[in-house]
C-alpha cells in the first residue's frame, strides 16, 4: 500500500481547490463576455434604427423643399421685399421667391469661393442701392478663377440704372464648410450679408441677397446657375440603416434558436 506525505496530501488538495476554481470562473468570464456582447448588439440595433428613422424625417423635409422650391421660382415676379417686410424673412417663407428689384448698382465687388457646373470660381456680389432707398446685395452671378482679378478691381460702368430678376436667398453666416469668413483679408467662403455689410460699409442693407437670373452665355458673371434641383437619396439611406439593424437582429437571435433546436432535438 503506498502512502502519501503530509505535503503530498497538500499539494494534491491544492492542485484540486484549483482545478475547481479555474472550472468555476472560465465560465463566469464566458458569461460576461457574451452578456457584454448583447448590450452591444442591442445598442448597435437602436442606433441603426435611429438613423433610420432619422432618414425618413430627412426624406420628409427634403420632399418638402422640393415642392415650395418648384412653386416658388415658377410664381409670377414680386417686388423685392422692403424694410417693413425684413422681419418676416425667413427659409421656410420666403427663400426661392421669385422677385424684381429696380435701382443702380454701387460700391465694390465682394467675391466669394464657389464651385458650380462651371467648375471652382467666384460669385461676385455687389450692392444695388434700390428706387425705394434700400441696398440690396446682387449675386450678379459666377465667373472662373482666371478672372477673379479683373472683377475685384471692377469700378464704375455699372451706375445705369438696371432692373434685376432672380431669386430670393437668404444669408449665409460664418463661412463655409470647415473655412471661415475673413473679412479683413477679403475671404469669403458664403454669401455672409451681415459681414459684408459691415466689411464695405454700407447701410440699409436688406438681410437676404438676389441671385440674378440667367444671363448671356457668352457674358462674365454668367447669371442663372443657383441651385434648384435636389437629389432625394434618403428613402434608400433609410432601407440601408433597417437592413443594418435586422442583420444585427438576426445574428443576435441565431445562437438563442440553435440552443432550443438542440434542446428540442434531445
Amino acid at each position: 500500500m503506498s502512502r502519501v506525505s503530509g505535503a503530498g496530501r497538500t499539494d494534491v488538495g491544492a492542485k484540486r481547490v484549483t482545478e475547481r476554481a479555474g472550472v468555476g470562473a472560465a465560465p463566469s468570464r464566458s458569461g460576461a463576455s457574451r452578456l457584454l456582447l448583447v448590450l452591444l448588439g442591442l445598442l448597435g440595433i437602436l442606433v441603426f434604427v435611429g438613423l433610420g428613422i432619422w432618414q425618413l424625417e430627412r426624406r420628409v423635409w427634403k420632399l418638402d423643399l422640393i415642392a415650395r422650391v418648384d412653386q416658388r421660382i415658377h410664381a409670377p415676379v414680386a417686388d423685392a421685399p422692403g424694410p417693413a417686410n425684413w422681419g418676416d424673412i425667413n427659409a421656410a417663407s420666403s427663400e426661392y421667391r421669385h422677385v424684381r428689384l429696380a435701382g443702380q448698382f454701387q460700391g465694390a465687388n465682394t467675391l466669394v469661393q464657389a464651385v458650380t457646373e462651371l467648375g471652382g470660381g467666384y460669385w461676385v456680389l455687389t450692392p444695388m442701392r434700390s428706387d425705394r432707398g434700400f441696398t440690396v446685395l446682387v449675386n450678379r452671378g459666377f465667373v472662373p478663377q482666371e478672372r477673379k482679378a479683373e472683377f475685384q478691381q471692377e469700378r464704375g460702368g455699372l451706375t445705369s440704372p438696371t432692373v434685376v430678376d432672380g431669386l430670393l436667398r437668404i444669408s449665409e453666416p460664418g463661412g463655409g464648410f470647415l473655412r471661415s469668413n475673413d473679412p479683413a483679408a477679403n475671404r469669403w467662403y458664403s454669401r455672409d450679408v451681415a459681414a459684408i455689410a459691415r466689411a464695405r460699409g454700407l447701410t440699409d442693407v436688406a438681410p437676404y441677397f438676389i441671385d440674378a437670373g440667367a444671363s448671356d452665355a457668352d457674358s462674365w458673371p454668367r447669371g442663372g446657375l443657383t441651385v434648384v434641383t435636389f437629389r432625394n437619396s434618403h428613402l434608400v439611406y433609410a432601407l440601408t440603416w433597417f437592413a443594418l439593424a435586422a442583420m444585427l437582429a438576426f445574428a443576435l437571435a441565431r445562437p438563442i434558436i440553435a440552443r432550443r433546436n438542440r434542446n428540442a432535438a434531445r
